[in-house]
């Protein structure tokens, strides 16, 4: 992993750190900039300018350089027609992502974004930089939002999906996406801030195999507030204005989509260690192709072997096993 340029720098985190009329502010910062007329049309200049305001004013929690650079490797490689984030803020991400977007031929970017007040910068933004039209601002809380999107016809699948907003609800929102069959084989998901604040609940599931996620859900209880894993700070950051979250314990998912998930490390743009968290979804475990593989070899537990000693792989077409020698 490459050195943090210090060079660059945001100003460090305050105790409040969002939400106290900083985002109002970097509006008249980035509009009454000498060259304002240069920036119009260009993301990249617009970034520029959010970044210099986060460097020399106060502290944004943007995803930054180092991060957001990963994210727009990704879109280039997977070149996704439809692109999702989830958590707007000032709009930094979605005009880098949404930006990348474009450039691989991709037709819609969303940035759903609870807070109306940020979703106005946002939209304020977008517009600067000359990108809305790929870029639409949806108002709303995220489940309801993907909700609406999902029953209007206006998000049918998802290519590529960037979680950045509460993070107790990257699990119960991309489990949302999987019952709504938004999120299938093919879909790729980016998770931000999985070290720093940290996200155990969401590494813990896409991380998991099917069969450990199906055990899961057997034993999962009906609940609706925060994994008690979360620091209570993380927990409640939004609860000055919105009270305390409620999550859907009612979601449940789809724990047969087979899913490949890689830590990507690198920094938050002030420097401290941070990680993005790459999850491919490979396939789904069809319930009677697996039925039928525990039935011819009588597994038990979750151990994905044979009497033998074999390990299998459940292929996604035909109802057999593949059995390689293990390593």
């Amino acid at each position: 992993m490459a050195e943090f340029d210090k060079t660059k720098g945001y100003q460090a985190q305050e105790e409040v750190f969002f939400d106290d009329g900083r985002e109002i502010e970097l509006l008249h910062f980035v509009y009454g900039k000498p060259d304002i007329e240069d920036v119009r049309g260009s993301p990249s200049r617009v970034l520029q300018a959010i970044d210099e305001f986060a460097r020399t004013k106060k502290y944004l929690m943007n995803v930054g350089e180092d991060k957001g650079r990963i994210v727009t490797d990704l879109i280039a490689e997977v070149k996704p027609q439809t692109m999702v984030e989830l958590g707007g803020y000032i709009g930094y991400s979605c005009i880098l992502f949404g930006d990348a977007v474009r450039k691989a031929g991709g037709k819609r970017y969303f940035s759903l974004e609870r807070n109306p007040e940020f979703a106005a910068v946002i939209a304020s933004l977008v517009d600067l930089a000359g990108l809305s039209e790929v870029v639409k601002v949806i108002v709303g809380s995220s489940d309801v939002s993907i909700k609406r999107l999902h029953s209007s016809g206006a998000l049918q699948h998802i290519d590529l999906m960037f979680l950045d907003h509460y993070k107790p609800a990257y699990t119960t929102d991309l489990k949302l996406c999987e019952e709504l069959k938004l999120v299938t084989p093919g879909s790729v998901m980016a998770a931000d801030n999985v070290i720093k604040p940290g996200n155990p609940p969401y590494l813990e599931y896409v991380r998991s195999s099917v069969q450990e996620k199906r055990q899961a859900l057997e034993k999962s209880e009906a609940g609706g507030g925060p994994d008690a894993r979360f620091k209570d700070r993380t927990a409640n950051q939004y609860a000055k204005r919105q009270g305390q979250e409620k999550l859907d314990a009612s979601i449940k998912g789809n724990p047969n989509l087979v899913y490949e998930s890689k830590l990507t490390n690198s920094f938050e743009p002030t420097g401290e260690p941070d990680g993005v968290e790459i999850t491919r979804c490979n396939a789904e475990l069809k319930q009677w192709e697996d039925e039928q593989q525990d039935i011819r070899y009588g597994l038990r537990g979750g151990r994905n072997t044979d009497p033998r000693g074999l390990v299998y792989k459940p292929l996604s077409i035909k109802p057999q096993a593949q059995i390689v020698p293990m390593d």
